[in-house]
């Protein structure tokens, strides 16, 4: 495949992450199917994004013409046959290895099979998910930051079995939602949480031996280094279930001690305290 033939591409999933991505896309002149598990929850990320836009559209930050354009681009379903003309499909399912496995090997039975798979995960491997399909070299990785409408960086993570032809069409494709590319290796977490995580565990062993509290870290690091977010204030938007989980993937493969989730992130998950989602992570959220 060239990278000029991608013109369809399809969002399967409705995280928090999928408006963004899918906004993104739209706007570069993409059309985008965004399939859900339920067709509500697939116009929800519609609303989503037709919401965001109608504020840009007010403040004079965006067109109307822009923004009609781009929503009329998108379509919405519960039904994976619907990707059967999409070039590209982006999964953005719930970080779990199994599931994705399962949702690749359904979705390819829907799909053209020169189509490209490319997940949007942030640290498992990817080369686990091309193996459970037919066309290992059409799967790759293609890692957005939340959220994508203003983080600009995006990962494209390369496994043994994934073609160079596959790489330049999830390039190509990313260069013109305008996004800053970073090439990387099949490893776990790739570059940036593989050295995020290990910073935000160290982060609550420092509050845990009360070197400072939870507040006046997120302080320090803010101030100090000029991070938009403090690592409390991170883990929350993460959500503290996913950071278990990345914490874990990295450990698994790396073995590293500064990778095993600390005792207090577990506690928390185990008390129904997630984050932002939740309401209330390390710290309370209306």
């Amino acid at each position: 495949m060239s990278p000029q033939t991608i013109r369809r591409v399809g969002v399967v999933g409705t995280s928090v992450m999928a408006p963004g991505v899918v906004e993104v896309a739209a706007v570069a002149g993409f059309e985008v199917v965004v399939r859900g598990r339920s067709t509500g929850r697939a116009n929800d990320v519609v609303d989503a994004i037709s919401q965001r836009t109608e504020r840009l559209v007010t403040k004079g930050r965006m067109d109307a013409e822009v923004r009609d354009s781009a929503l009329a681009r998108i379509s919405t379903t519960e039904l994976l046959r619907d990707l059967a003309d999409c070039d590209l499909i982006i999964e953005m399912v719930v970080e779990d290895l199994s599931i994705k496995r399962q949702l690749f090997a359904q979705i390819e039975t829907h799909i053209r099979p020169d189509a490209i798979l490319a997940s949007n995960t942030s640290t498992l491997p990817i080369a686990e998910l091309a193996m459970s399909t037919r066309h290992p070299d059409r799967v790759c990785g293609l890692h957005f930051f939340n959220p994508a409408t203003a983080m600009k960086l995006v990962e494209i993570i390369k496994p043994l079995t994934a073609s160079d032809d596959t790489i330049d069409a999830v390039r190509s494709f990313s260069e013109a939602c305008g996004r800053e590319i970073v090439d990387v290796a099949d490893h776990a977490g790739f570059v940036v949480n593989a050295l995020l995580f290990p910073y935000l565990n160290s982060a609550i062993a420092m509050a845990e031996r009360g070197t400072a509290s939870i507040e006046d870290i997120d302080i320090a690091m803010r101030g100090g280094c000029g991070f938009p977010l403090g690592p409390f204030e991170l883990l929350d938007h993460i959500g503290l279930d996913t950071s278990i989980k990345i914490l874990e993937t990295l450990h698994n493969e790396f073995g590293d001690p500064s990778t095993v989730p600390h005792p207090m992130l577990k506690r928390l998950v185990a008390a129904g305290h997630l984050g932002r989602k939740s309401g209330r992570g390390f710290k309370q959220y209306s």
